[in-house]
């Protein structure tokens, strides 16, 4: 069966890119619904544990894109960045420089179906049942739920598919003749370019922003989680737990055991440190295959 897949991309007055997509078959409309309200989820240790990119490498150094010593060494990065929080304006550039550089060449439906295998594969098991069940009790009550993620939005559209949600929001990388060039379309999926997005998402789907709510782990994305009617801490980092304690948010915590050493990344420093990973291992790959 053809793919229906349907990818928007829409530039705001100060400039701002933004893509979102629609899963292949949307969820079942409940007797009652809500058009006007949705359910806007983080992705990275709000609805899985860990960073979505983090798992996708790790997919692809199972089928041998690149060495298991790359990927270690992406790991202790991923540590270093949560535990040292030095995601800076630096580190932001690096990873707006990088973030797409690892598909470049790479055919978008190859990418798609890589994704669904990853998924089934690593990221399944580690979906957080309690935000999933958050996630069907939008759903049940007729509203829509997106992803909103730093990760490519055709990867964010495998993972809202594999959880029958309505679709997700990413960043955009540039296609030309269904292939990715290895260059984004604006900045990365990050910080206020959430909340423009989902701000930008709000007026083409006719929805009422004051009775959306909003879910995240990470003080990153107070301007999305500030942008809604309602916001909710999941999982939260120590700012962010500050923050709703101030504001007077709900926080639900789904973690247990010792949380500092769960895998935990911001996904735009994630981004950045994969890019320079898996391009020097495609970049071996690629001289493997030749030779």
């Amino acid at each position: 069966m053809a793919r229906t897949r349907k990818v928007t991309v829409a530039t705001d007055r100060q400039g701002h890119t933004t893509g979102w997509a629609e899963t292949e078959q949307a969820p079942p409309a409940p007797v009652v619904t809500d058009p006007t309200a949705a359910a806007f989820f983080d992705v990275d240790n709000t609805m899985m544990q860990g960073a979505s990119i983090y798992w996708f490498a790790r997919g692809l150094a199972a089928r041998k894109y690149f060495t298991t010593g790359d990927l270690a060494r992406f790991a202790w990065q991923q540590a270093r960045f949560r535990l040292l929080a030095t995601e800076h304006a630096g580190d932001m550039s690096q990873a707006r420089e990088a973030a797409l550089a690892f598909v470049e060449g790479w055919r978008v439906d190859e990418v798609e179906r890589l994704a669904e295998e990853i998924f089934d594969e690593l990221m399944a098991p580690r979906i957080w049942a309690g935000t999933r069940r958050l996630a069907q009790r939008h759903l049940d009550a007729g509203e829509r739920v997106w992803l909103v993620s730093a990760a490519p939005v055709e990867i964010g559209r495998v993972i809202a598919d594999r959880l029958g949600l309505t679709g997700a929001i990413g960043t955009v990388a540039e296609v030309v003749d269904g292939a990715y060039t290895g260059r984004l379309v604006g900045e990365l999926m990050h910080g206020p370019a959430k909340a423009d997005a989902v701000t930008q998402l709000a007026a083409v789907e006719g929805l009422d922003l004051s009775r959306c709510v909003a879910y995240s782990d990470s003080a990153n994305d107070l301007p999305m989680l500030s942008t809604v009617g309602r916001a909710v801490a999941i999982n939260p980092d120590g700012a962010l737990l500050r923050q709703a304690r101030e504001r007077g948010w709900e926080v639900r915590d789904f973690r247990t055991g010792r949380r500092a050493f769960k895998i935990a990344v911001p996904s735009t420093a994630a981004a950045g440190l994969l890019a320079g990973a898996v391009t020097a291992g495609l970049a071996m790959q690629r001289r493997r295959r030749t030779t």
